[in-house]
């Protein structure tokens, strides 16, 4: 009786054994890989319970949420030979998870493979990239992470690693420290004679509005003064001939007029005259 308990028990841990042997659980955010021999033979990717042969099959597991990768700083050369110190970051996930069991097999070669693949991408683009560009406020710095991000996507989709590149972002591009304090230097001087070239451009553009403005006051002016003498001689002219006028209606009341106005100019300010006192000039002065 106790053996027949015995095997019982026995019976029962053995199926237990097979059991949680012949189990597995796919979780959200994880590929399963059922390797048999080393084989791979199935691919879980809903979540669930699943089944295998114990002993004979094992399972991988390969992660199915996105990841980033940051490289290291690397140094690169610019179009114009200028060395700089690059590094980026790579959101990636695995897509297909047969490719990426059979050309990668574990996610630390799957980043070897995305570095050499980003490196290489980034060394051409920034080759046909002055630094000055790389480095402007206006640089096109969003349309060339968009160029390598493409670039490393085709590589990778055409080798058939079973992996999705998201996105690829230089996060830095400077200069190593021997290059720094040269290159500052010349961006100062490019920019004093930026603002030198622009100084001159204003001391000419003010030249030219003065020039122009005296110009046109000393033709204003000069016109001003041709009319002025043109009206002057037409009343002057009209003048002539009202006195014409004057003179012919009543000579002797004419002269007598034009007499006492000549008073009036010759004894302003109270001056001293000597003349002969029976003079003409005299004797309407003296209203003889």
């Amino acid at each position: 009786m106790k053996n027949k308990q015995w095997i019982i028990v026995a019976g029962v841990i053995i199926v237990a054994i097979l059991l949680s042997g012949s189990m597995f659980v796919v979780k959200e955010g994880q590929y399963k890989v059922v390797l048999k021999f080393g084989e791979a033979v199935r691919y879980a990717e809903t979540p669930g319970l699943k089944f295998k042969l114990p002993f004979i099959e094992n399972v991988v597991e390969l992660p199915k949420y996105q990841m980033t990768y940051e490289s290291s700083p690397t140094n690169m050369l610019t179009k114009d030979k200028k060395p700089i110190i690059v590094d980026n970051y790579t959101v990636w996930r695995i897509n297909n998870p047969k490719q990426f069991n059979q050309k990668v097999k574990s996610v630390g070669v799957g980043i070897q493979r995305i570095d050499e693949a980003v490196y290489n991408s980034v060394r051409r683009k920034l080759a046909e990239i002055n630094f000055d560009a790389i480095i402007s406020e206006n640089t096109a710095r969003g349309n060339i992470n968009d160029e390598i991000t493409k670039d490393v996507a085709d590589a990778l989709t055409r080798d058939e690693y079973g992996i999705e590149i998201i996105d690829v972002r230089i996060k830095r591009t400077d200069l190593p420290e021997s290059n720094k304090q040269s290159v500052f230097n010349r961006m100062i001087s490019d920019r004093q004679s930026i603002a030198a070239r622009y100084l001159s451009e204003g001391d000419e553009e003010s030249r030219k509005i003065t020039s122009k403005a005296d110009r046109s006051a000393t033709e204003i002016l000069a016109q001003a003064e041709a009319d002025a003498k043109k009206i002057i001689a037409e009343g002057e002219n009209e003048a002539a001939k009202i006195y014409n006028n004057a003179y012919g209606k009543n000579p002797e009341f004419y002269s007598l007029y034009r007499t006492l106005e000549s008073y009036v100019t010759t004894l302003q300010n109270e001056p001293v005259i000597m003349l002969p006192i029976d003079s003409p000039y005299a004797k309407i002065l003296l209203g003889k």
